[in-house]
């Protein structure tokens, strides 16, 4: 806006309108200039700074750093007599199940070196120490003897055991060993084709791929079935997230999607145990989510992708929003501006959070009781709070933008107040996606989008395997509590 500041009108109310309309242009100005300082802001931190989304500085941390201040004088002060120290902790006794190999250590001879005296047996001292057998390839060799009939020329011999990929040399542990290596520990084939190297055994990469996908084509069935049994319940967390996959003639890759459905049912006690599945598709359409959840009734949690709207049209799917999405709205304002008011937000929304700690693991009418008692009032208080300064702040802010997306989701963030087994967020779906993401940093890409399907089929099983793990050692470390 250009002024003339010689020529100003001397009519009152033209120059009491010129001063409203620069008020207007000052405040949208600024309120555009805040959210390209918030945008930068954001995208430093992905670039540089920490991405966990605690305000407090980890005093664990700083002890931790303190103590290793503390050890390092020790090793400066007396470097001969010390052998390097390990950090004291309250480590768990070695699980049962490892195989013991017992050495005994005695003195040489049974007399005193004082007196001579006979020596006798008071007792003894045991440790233990964990080890380490380096694992080795080894060659199965099947011989299977013929046997003939001299009277009618019959040849008898047992049937060549069947090959899981045909005319291949890997037996079902190392095609284990492969698929494990790549999905859950993220180890890239060609990685491992020079661990294999190391021990002296050549395996191309691409000897290593046809593997996977023989292996794969075998767990296909496995998967739908696994995939069935997820979609049958009435509880699920949804997300996606994004796998390059190769796209052969361009030189270059396209961006395909793994679509992640969740069951989590432990923090309400619930019978069934965690699983995961995942769904290989070239994009992200809202179809997708559309056609996996065709015969799925009841709650699903998700963030704030429109395409999930769509669910909820035919009344068999309730959503249920993400708080923890929200409270990452303001939590980004808070660190871009340190805005007083998104400050007051996180603060609200860890209010409802501490209700949820206390409650977790309890049956799901407790957990509704306890909701209704102390979340809701909070809740309510929390909304028309949100109304007031939205009328206070600019309609161009981050944070007006934060307070809206809030607002606009309001009906699935208040679910969890009707429903004793809804949770708050859509953290085990979130924890769901990492292994994709590690796995997405190290070996890039898919190949194909038959690569996609693969990594989709050998993740659903993987996961579920280490969610029902920790389930299994979450029971059994509290059945060993004091």
């Amino acid at each position: 806006m250009l002024i003339d500041l010689d020529n100003l009108p001397s009519d009152p109310a033209l120059l009491q309108r010129l001063l409203r309309d620069m008020a207007a242009a000052v405040e949208s100005r600024d309120g555009e200039i805040e959210r390209l300082q918030s945008i930068i802001k954001k995208l430093q931190r992905a670039q540089f700074g920490r991405r966990s989304e605690r305000l407090d500085p980890d005093q664990l941390a700083l002890a931790l750093e303190d103590l290793d201040a503390d050890i390092a004088r020790i090793r400066e002060s007396r470097p001969s007599i010390h052998p390097p120290l390990e950090r004291p902790s309250h480590r768990k006794p070695l699980p049962d199940h490892l195989p013991r190999e017992d050495v005994r250590l005695d003195i040489e001879e049974a007399y005193c070196v004082c007196c001579g005296g006979a020596l006798h047996a008071i007792g003894e001292s045991v440790s233990e120490m964990l080890d380490w057998v380096p694992a080795q390839l080894r060659v199965v060799r099947i011989t299977r003897p013929k046997y003939a009939c001299r009277a009618c020329e019959t040849v008898a011999q047992v049937a060549a055991p069947e090959r899981l990929i045909a005319g291949g040399l890997a037996t079902p542990a190392l095609l284990a060993q492969v698929l494990v290596s790549k999905y859950c520990d993220h180890t890239p084939l060609y990685r491992q084709s020079q661990i294999f190297a190391r021990h002296g055994v050549d395996l191309a990469r691409s000897t290593l791929a046809g593997w996977v996908g023989g292996a794969c084509w075998w767990l296909e069935a496995l998967h739908e079935r696994l995939v069935k049994n997820v979609f049958a319940s009435n509880h699920l967390f949804a997300d996606d997230t994004p796998v390059p996959v190769l796209d052969p003639g361009r030189g270059r890759t396209k961006t395909g999607r793994l679509w992640v459905y969740a069951r989590e049912q432990r923090p309400w006690a619930g019978p069934e145990p965690p699983a995961a599945v995942y769904l290989f598709a070239p994009d992200r359409k809202a179809e997708r989510p559309v056609s996996h959840l065709q015969h799925f009734k009841g709650v699903l949690h998700v963030d704030g992708y429109a395409g999930f709207e769509q669910l909820a049209t035919s009344g068999d799917i309730v959503l249920a929003a993400c708080w923890a999405h929200t409270r990452r709205k303001f939590y980004d304002v808070v660190e871009a501006t340190g805005s007083p008011v998104a400050a007051e937000a996180l603060r609200r929304i860890g209010e409802i959070y501490a209700v949820e700690a206390d409650v977790r693991g309890q049956s799901p009418a407790l957990r509704l009781a306890a909701r209704l008692q102390r979340s809701k009032p909070v809740v309510a208080a929390f909304h028309t709070w949100l109304e007031v300064q939205l009328q206070h702040i600019s309609g161009r802010s981050t944070l007006a933008e934060a307070i809206r997306y809030a607002l606009s989701r309001w009906t699935g963030l208040t679910r969890f107040l009707t429903d004793g087994r809804v949770e708050l967020d859509t953290n085990p779906v979130e924890r769901a996606i990492r292994p994709v993401a590690l796995g997405r940093k190290n070996h890039l890409f898919a190949g194909s989008d038959g690569g996609g399907g693969r990594w989709a089929i050998v993740c659903s099983l993987t996961e579920t395997c280490l969610c029902r793990a920790r389930h299994k050692q979450v029971y059994a470390d509290r059945r060993t509590m004091p």
